[in-house]
């Protein structure tokens, strides 16, 4: 009675899936080779695997490991056979039971390349051969005694088992069988070998049985030798584990605590804030309070005689001649009123008040409230000579909304740009044509888009803020009083856009549209060197051979014309530039180099005081986008920062 097939159970899929399968085809072992590393793999794959490396090498590459395996010198047929995967995987078959199979497909010989049909296996090479290869596999005197059954019977037919209690024959004695190891060449023999091969004393020669028990001894050693060495990598991997564990947590904690910090000093510094923000608040309120109850007390006094001077006005319209003289002495006592006007001012300071933060911030310490203008030198750049970022004569200076410094050079008829923190950019102008060349540059503006605008002779040169090129326009095409030539020297663009250009030989000032089209022109004596457009639609402008500044509106009407001086003495103004309150700020020289002062003005005309001491020769001037001023020196340029 044959024996019922054991049904598949998931043990023996995991061993059909893990042990038996080849690693490089995916299927079921075909004569299994066993390499150095004890991997094993189909000897068809391993003859795949060799054909494509190169011929030179006599090493096989582990697929899985990267090991190396030298090739036998009668190529891998000589390689050990895995005789345990043969044997397993004729286990697994025999579980699994006899498959019907319709049409078995044909195997063909893979020890030849004819393609003809497996006719016969050999149960200890577990391997298949043609008719002609099978002949050749019973020559070799050591394969005489393997056993041979039908391949096709053996698809389906697990084959007779090799006697494993029987000793194998020896290769080279054919007729002995293995019964000896030799330790020191680790190789069986047999007796013949034990006795022509491996008598002499270096030989160790052991039975078969006596070898075995050592060699599982030294196996079961080195295994519990892998036990101590698993359970101290469980260890160690649990250690790991847990440090990493402890990490995350010391991590997750690490944020958490930077975060709360993040908000308690947020906090800190808010609240910094706020008391500062209401400091400023309430000494801007104090000093308004003080400027309304001023400019209401003036308003008083000047209503008051007002209606004196309208009452006298009223009295001498309507009231008859004897009347007149009647109230002669009352009238003429009322007005007397204005010896005794006299309007309270207030000091100009009072309008300022500003902020100087830390550059580190400590204990919420901000910075701290300005309640006096002062200024300081922040940055200095240039210096005597023809390199880059050097001058000969820094003319004017203007600002692009990026903190960029642009500065005409009126002697070496270029212009040099440089970072808000005084590094050197570039110099010179990029144009293809000779239009685009600077031939006597002087004053320099910028539009609200960064395009600068230059005086150059007789034409505005416009360039973007890299330094090319675009276009440029003639202010005055026609003539003036006679003349034909115009010298183009102070030009400013206020918050419109519209340009104002200073002509110091016709003594005209040209407004402008950005197409260069002309609106309107003001004449003015004058008119001598550089030019600012102010808030108030005012234009205020220096003359250095009189020693005058004056103010004119759009329209041509004159603010004011005063004389500038230092310390009571006429001093000659050059450069002129407004904050955005409508301040006006101009460089004056006195008496020689080293000397001369930067003096702030009011809208009005008014001195307000020096904003700077001892400057070498300053020219032109203008503000930063945060508020601070930028003065050229002959040769070099400073920027004067508030605190």
């Amino acid at each position: 009675m044959a024996e019922a097939a054991l049904p598949t159970t998931e043990t023996t899929c995991k061993i059909r899936h893990v042990h038996i399968e080849c690693p490089i085809c995916l299927s079921r072992f075909t004569n299994p080779k066993i390499l150095d590393c004890l991997h094993s793999f189909c000897f068809k794959c391993l003859q795949e695997l060799i054909d494509k490396q190169d011929p030179k090498k006599d090493l096989i590459i582990c697929p899985m490991c990267k090991k190396e395996t030298p090739i036998p010198d009668e190529g891998l047929s000589d390689l050990l056979s895995c005789f345990f995967l043969s044997s397993l995987i004729d286990d697994v078959i025999n579980l699994e039971g006899p498959k019907e199979n319709i049409n078995p497909p044909v195997l063909t010989c893979v020890w030849c390349d004819e393609g003809l049909e497996d006719v016969s296996r050999c149960v200890d090479c577990d391997a298949s051969f043609c008719k002609t290869c099978l002949k050749n596999h019973a020559k070799p005197k050591s394969n005489r005694h393997h056993q041979i059954v039908n391949a096709v019977d053996s698809s389906n037919e697990r084959p007779k088992d090799k006697d494993k209690t029987k000793a194998p024959k020896c290769r080279k004695h054919t007729d002995m069988e293995l019964c000896f190891y030799c330790d020191t060449c680790d190789i069986l023999v047999c007796p013949k070998c034990a006795v022509l091969d491996h008598r002499a004393s270096n030989h160790n020669l052991s039975e078969i049985n006596d070898s075995i028990r050592s060699y599982r001894r030294a196996v079961d050693e080195a295994l519990q030798k892998f036990d101590e060495c698993r359970k101290q990598f469980q260890k160690v991997d649990d250690s790991i584990k847990h440090s990493q564990r402890r990490l995350q947590l010391m991590v997750d904690q690490a944020l958490q605590d930077i975060v709360a910090k993040e908000e308690e000093e947020i906090t800190k510094i808010r609240n910094a804030s706020r008391l500062l923000q209401e400091r400023i608040t309430r000494i801007g309120q104090e000093r308004g309070e003080g400027f309304e109850s001023i400019q209401s007390s003036n308003h008083d006094k000047m209503s008051r005689a007002e209606q004196i001077v309208a009452s006298v006005n009223d009295l001498m319209h309507h009231a008859d001649n004897f009347e007149l003289l009647d109230l002669k002495p009352k009238v003429m006592h009322n007005l007397d009123f204005h010896k005794e006007l006299q309007f309270q001012t207030v000091q100009h300071s009072k309008s300022f008040i500003g902020f100087k933060g830390h550059d580190i911030v400590t204990d919420a310490d901000l910075g701290e409230i300005l309640e006096e203008e002062k200024w300081e030198v922040k940055t200095e750049f240039g210096k005597e000579g023809e390199g880059d970022g050097e001058f000969t004569c820094a003319l004017d200076v203007s600002c692009l909304s990026n903190g960029d410094i642009v500065v005409t050079d009126s002697m070496r008829r270029i212009l040099s740009t440089f970072t808000s923190k005084g590094n050197y950019k570039s110099t010179g102008v990029q144009s293809g044509s000779e239009d685009g060349k600077l031939k006597q540059p002087v004053g320099v503006a910028v539009t609200s888009d960064d395009l600068l605008l230059v005086t150059d002779g007789e034409d505005i040169k416009v360039y973007d803020g890299e330094l090319r090129y675009i276009r440029q326009f003639r202010p005055s095409e026609d003539q003036v009083e006679g003349q034909s030539e115009s010298l183009l020297r102070g030009i400013a663009v206020d918050k419109k856009d519209r340009i104002a250009v200073a002509d110091c030989k016709r003594k005209v000032i040209s407004l402008h549209n950005m197409d260069g089209s002309n609106f309107s022109t003001i004449h003015h004596d004058d008119i001598y060197c550089l030019l600012s457009a102010s808030c108030k639609e005012r234009l205020i402008f220096t003359n250095y051979l009189k020693r005058k500044l004056v103010c004119v509106d759009f329209m041509g009407n004159e603010v004011f014309n005063i004389s500038t001086s230092i310390g009571g003495k006429l001093a000659k103004p050059v450069g002129v530039c407004c904050d955005d309150a409508g301040d006006i700020y101009v460089s004056v020289h006195y008496d020689g180099w080293g000397t001369n002062e930067i003096h702030h003005y009011d809208a009005s005309g008014e001195h307000i005081g020096c904003v700077a001491r001892d400057l070498y020769r300053p020219l032109g001037m203008t503000f930063t986008p945060t508020g601070d001023l930028i003065v050229t020196d002959l040769y070099s340029v400073k920027v004067l920062h508030r605190f």
